[in-house]
């Protein structure tokens, strides 16, 4: 966006894990011409909520934030929002970690301990649409390392491990990416890291950056494989009784049903990766926010038809759930087989329409 037009402003969400920190980049930020941060933040939740609340032009982050995976969140992120902005203000100045993120989508890498002017410039310079690596760093880039090629002999479980590293997937995806258990799944990676010697996912993906000549094994691009069956439907819910409780409602009204159970929005976003044709989201998962999960399910698979349920339903919830695309909010009390047969037939009658 053009900076010296007085009467646009660049709207910024700054999210870090130290409040002083974060407030020291809002006020450096707030020094700028036509600039406002919208919304700060100090975790990778929070980040996920700002991001869809405010729809900013541009995000300042600190990446070593509490529940936030810096490779897949970004990529994730990027995604989503493709014409964000993504400046990375980090302490750590490690050649892994900037080349990681710089390929994974960030528009930007600056280290904390330079001076303010240059994090403002950085800052202008990527709402500007040009990339940014700060001068220490840069030297290091340029020169880069001496790469060799790589003498290691992997299996062919390995090959397909590194593969899904490369995707961003967490542990639990690979399990079921692989039908393992998650601890198997983190004990494959242990071995795999002293292979390697590496000692973190991250590593690891930057070590196959180094060395495209290492074979990968390419596994099925959904983690989720539903049968021939006329309806797949995904629950979400932390809470995991009332999960089985749905479940037992979903089987009993529709038998053939492909059932998708997940307590998380990450969980939610590979769920939605197989297109179910219906899901019903809890608005409050937990710490997480079912309507933020909403919009993600359906930045994934546009086609889902997603009805939010709560215990406390409001008109508040209600609002938010269609602006993000649910079709309905539902009183969990009002969620008997008889209110689900018509959510699921209304969904059957819907595809039909589609085919």
């Amino acid at each position: 966006m053009q900076l010296n037009d007085e009467t646009q402003q660049a709207r910024i969400v700054v999210a870090d894990d130290h409040a002083v920190v974060r407030a020291g980049i809002c006020a450096a930020i707030n020094d700028l011409p036509n600039l406002r941060v919208v919304a700060q933040v100090g975790d990778g939740p929070g980040v996920i909520v700002a991001l869809a609340e405010h729809k900013p032009d541009g995000l300042v982050i600190d990446v070593s934030m509490p529940s936030f995976d810096p490779l897949r969140a970004v990529r994730q992120i990027r995604a989503t929002y493709p014409g964000l902005k993504i400046l990375v203000v980090s302490a750590y100045d490690d050649d892994v970690y900037v080349q990681g993120l710089l390929q994974a989508g960030v528009d930007g890498y600056h280290l904390k301990d330079q001076p303010l002017d240059d994090m403002r410039l950085a800052i202008q310079r990527v709402l500007a649409g040009e990339r940014w690596v700060c001068s220490p760093l840069l030297t290091r880039l340029m020169r880069g390392p001496q790469v060799q090629v790589a003498d290691v002999a992997l299996t062919q479980r390995q090959r397909e491990l590194l593969w899904c590293l490369q995707q961003g997937d967490d542990n639990h995806t690979i399990a079921r990416r692989m039908n393992l258990s998650v601890k198997t799944v983190e004990n494959h990676l242990t071995r795999l890291y002293r292979q390697l010697n590496v000692q973190s996912r991250l590593e690891a993906v930057h070590y196959l950056s180094q060395h495209p000549e290492l074979p990968l094994a390419v596994l099925a691009e959904t983690p989720f494989a539903a049968p021939n069956s006329p309806i797949t439907v995904l629950l979400v819910d932390d809470n995991s009784r009332y999960r089985q409780h749905l479940r037992r409602m979903v089987g009993k009204v529709c038998p053939q049903a492909f059932i998708l159970e997940v307590a998380t929005t990450q969980e939610a976003i590979e769920a939605a990766r197989s297109l179910p044709h219906l899901a019903l989201v809890d608005v409050v998962l937990g710490d997480e926010d079912g309507i933020i999960c909403t919009h993600w399910i359906k930045a994934t698979a546009p086609s889902t038809r997603v009805i939010l349920i709560s215990a406390y339903p409001d008109r508040e919830f209600r609002r938010r759930g269609l602006e993000v695309g649910a079709i309905a909010l539902l009183d969990k009390k009002d969620l008997d087989s008889a209110a689900l047969r018509e959510v699921i037939e209304d969904c059957l009658e819907s595809m039909k329409h589609e085919v």
